[in-house]
């Protein structure tokens, strides 16, 4: 039997077809790429829109909440409503070199990599400034991805943010409990007040209830969230040097 060649024609129909899906091919890869890019450039964009004080956002939680339909409680407080007792305790809490640093504790920060190149077991090192961004832009739980997008936009908020509108930011979209955000929110549906109004111990009780707001409830403190308080409102009593960046 014969074997007829493909004509001319044949050989030009299939090569423009392959070259069609290669086209299509590249411009799908190219969109993505190009969504990517957006993804991973628009918080920093809106690190920038976030600085003027009149701007309120939202945290990835909230708006989790949002979507699953259950609702949230928020009442944004301007940093000047919101008691220096509780500033002072969440700060001798959670980042005590917060008027130091430029987004991240490269101490801590180096400790916990050591350790974990140890293999040992990791110590928290994560900033006010890193866990606000984390609360703005990213997702919560642990894992190496997450610590490496949450550092560069730590040092950017950082760089963008005053001192006052970083902790104000942060004290207004911290969890303190399920569907309760912010400082405002947590002080009335803990202790029947409002922010302005916490006490030293109140304070002390919201701040060592925020690494798990679900578990530990500050409006009923156990034996050790009670011990823990203790500590940190003797240490807010003596922060005096270390909250000046945010009282000068």
């Amino acid at each position: 039997m014969d074997i007829v060649p493909e004509t001319r024609e044949e050989q030009d129909v299939s090569s423009s077809r392959s070259r069609g899906w290669g086209q299509a091919l590249r411009r799908r890869w190219r969109k993505i790429l190009l969504i990517a890019v957006a993804i991973a450039i628009l918080p920093y964009v809106l690190i920038v829109l976030y600085a003027p004080s009149f701007i309120h956002p939202i945290s990835t939680l909230m708006l989790r909440d949002l979507l699953l339909f259950r609702g949230y409680d928020r009442q944004w407080v301007a940093f000047e409503d919101i008691s220096p007792n509780l500033v002072r305790s969440v700060m001798m809490s959670e980042d005590g070199q917060f008027c130091i640093h430029d987004g991240v504790d490269w101490v801590q920060m180096r400790g916990v990599v050591t350790d974990a190149l140890e293999g040992e077991a990791t110590r928290g090192a994560s900033t006010i400034p890193m866990q606000t961004a984390k609360n703005l832009f990213l997702w919560n739980g642990r894992s190496f991805i997450r610590k490496g997008m949450e550092l560069p936009l730590a040092l950017t908020a950082d760089f963008v943010w005053s001192k006052q509108r970083m902790m104000e930011l942060y004290l207004n979209v911290a969890e303190w409990g399920p569907g309760i955000y912010g400082a405002e929110a947590a002080a009335k549906h803990h202790f029947g007040v409002p922010a302005a109004k916490l006490t030293r111990r109140q304070a002390a009780l919201l701040a060592v209830s925020l690494p798990n707001p679900i578990e530990r409830n500050a409006g009923k403190p156990g034996r050790g969230l009670r011990s823990l308080a203790s500590l940190i409102e003797r240490r807010a009593s003596r922060s005096g040097e270390y909250i000046k960046c945010l009282y000068e």
